[in-house]
């Protein structure tokens, strides 16, 4: 038998449900080979950025490299866009003699329209498809309210999302990596440095790419060491975006570097607030896959608020383009997207107080801010991506209340009390004290002395504005006076671990 095994984000070959069943269902006597589809015209219609695509292209180089080693060849299919997939996959699949097809689910909608398209080209020629779930521990649509609706809150999925674990333990089951298959007889293509659409130099080979070593052992070295200095402690510092807090796992995760599963298990390899606190931003990643897997409107550009589409965002270009430069004049904001140029990782601390600032005090469209994350971030997911925008933007399931507002100062003075995250990133603000750095236009040292921007907007109105807006559009009846003046909001909905 030869088994065709379809990588997409899983880029790794220790627990892969699709490569260990494929493995298996060869035995010892028959051959496994790998293929990759690139499609860049899709990876850009979908918001992929350089980070994330040059990301992929340096694992998917790591996973040729480890599948050498167990006698799998790793054959690359390029089309523009999805549409092409199917006959592409196909072809390759009658050229390699594949018996079968394996893959890994992915549940956006226009990746569902294209793995049932390639499902019914394949059956319809006589090659059977098999798909597994393995982006997630518990599959999106395994638990269900007592009505059979998908879960909308947070709080009884988890609780829904423990029981069906606990009662399906397999579920957990970490496979090894297979042992080499009998050799195929097939050449590895060469995994490409250049893609149409893209730059990737500054990815593939500038100072960027020598912060993130790519590969499944790098990613199982950073989960270790995670779990070795810092799990335990991981409550307490995960706010603080000076400290080395959390695990910095998630472009792994995005990837297939590392599966969910091995996640899970490190996590519960500890006892304590911190590793249950982990655990917890895992099941926040699965619970946004089993929401737009509910509610696939959220992959349409759509709010799952409904009624939020209604809101009157400002049309304020201006406000846009300072925020994506790092250019507001407020620090903590400014040094959020300033770390997410320089490295394409910003702290998930930062990346809640930046979008509510942008979708609350700016008042401009979550949508913007969601597409800039997704072009510019290595660990751009779609699920996470989308859920943790709408969470700040108040238009998500399980969002936060619209009166809850970041002050972005008091949050920097909270989280960055010396100023140390910010002088990291905004190197002309270094001299400041610790005092005046979180507001350096309340102390007048900014202006006319450093190159540092005044303020785009001014907090305490602009908070004032955003909750008389929302209101129109929420009616809840809560009105600014008795709205809570610093209300700090739930954990981040936006995944970093």
């Amino acid at each position: 038998m030869r088994a065709l095994v379809w990588f997409r984000a899983d880029l790794r070959t220790v627990d892969n449900r699709a490569l260990a069943q494929a493995a298996r269902d060869a035995g010892a006597s028959g051959s496994v080979v790998g293929v990759f589809t690139i499609c860049p015209e899709q990876w850009r219609a979908h918001d992929w950025g350089v980070p994330r695509a040059g990301w992929t292209l340096r694992n998917l180089a790591s996973l040729r490299d480890k599948l050498a080693s167990l006698n799998i060849p790793l054959k690359i299919v390029t089309t523009p866009r999805f549409e092409g997939v199917p006959d592409a996959l196909l072809s390759l699949a009658k050229r390699v003699m594949a018996d079968a097809l394996y893959l890994n689910r992915e549940y956006e909608v226009n990746e569902l329209s294209r793995d049932e398209a390639v499902t019914d080209l394949f059956e319809g020629s006589g090659i059977h498809v098999h798909a597994f779930h393995d982006q997630v521990v518990v599959p999106p649509d395994a638990v269900r309210t007592g009505q059979g609706s998908y879960y909308t809150v947070f709080s009884p999925y988890r609780r829904a999302w423990e029981k069906h674990l606990d009662e399906n333990r397999e579920l957990a089951e970490i496979d090894k990596e297979p042992r080499p298959c009998s050799d195929a007889g097939i050449a590895s293509d060469d995994v490409p440095t250049s893609l149409d659409g893209y730059d990737l130099a500054p990815e593939l080979d500038g100072p960027r790419a020598k912060l993130w070593k790519p590969g499944q052992d790098a990613a199982i070295a950073r989960l270790k060491s995670f779990r070795g200095d810092r799990l335990k402690d991981y409550k307490n510092d995960r706010d603080f975006p000076a400290i080395d807090g959390t695990s910095v796992i998630s472009p792994y995760l995005a990837v297939g570097a590392v599966s969910p599963r091995q996640c899970l298990a490190a996590a519960r390899t500890q006892k304590g607030p911190g590793p249950t606190h982990w655990e917890s931003e895992l099941v926040w990643r699965e619970f946004y896959r089993h929401v737009l897997v509910g509610y696939p409107r959220v992959c349409r550009n759509r709010a799952f608020r409904v009624e939020t589409d209604r809101m009157d965002w400002e049309d304020a270009s201006a406000n846009l383009d300072a925020w994506k430069q790092g250019r507001t004049g407020i620090p903590i904001v400014d040094a959020g997207i300033r770390q997410l140029l320089e490295t394409g990782w910003m702290h998930n601390r930062v990346r809640m107080i930046v979008a509510m600032f942008l979708t609350k005090n700016l008042l401009i469209d979550w949508r913007e801010g969601e597409r800039c994350f997704m072009n510019r971030l290595i660990d751009a997911d779609f699920a996470s991506n989308n859920g943790g925008w709408q969470w700040s933007a108040s238009t998500g399931t399980d969002a936060a209340p619209y009166f809850r507002i970041f002050n972005p100062a008091s949050q920097s003075r909270k989280f960055d009390p010396d100023g140390a995250y910010i002088r990291r990133f905004i190197p002309e603000l270094k001299t400041l004290d610790n005092d005046s750095i979180h507001e350096p236009w309340e102390a007048g040292l900014a202006r006319g002395v450093i190159d540092y921007p005044d303020p785009i907007v001014d907090l305490k109105s602009s908070r004032t504005r955003a909750i008389e807006r929302f209101k129109r559009v929420l009616g809840s009846g809560v009105t600014y006076e008795e709205a809570p003046p610093e209300v700090d909001a739930p954990r981040s909905r936006t995944r970093k671990r």
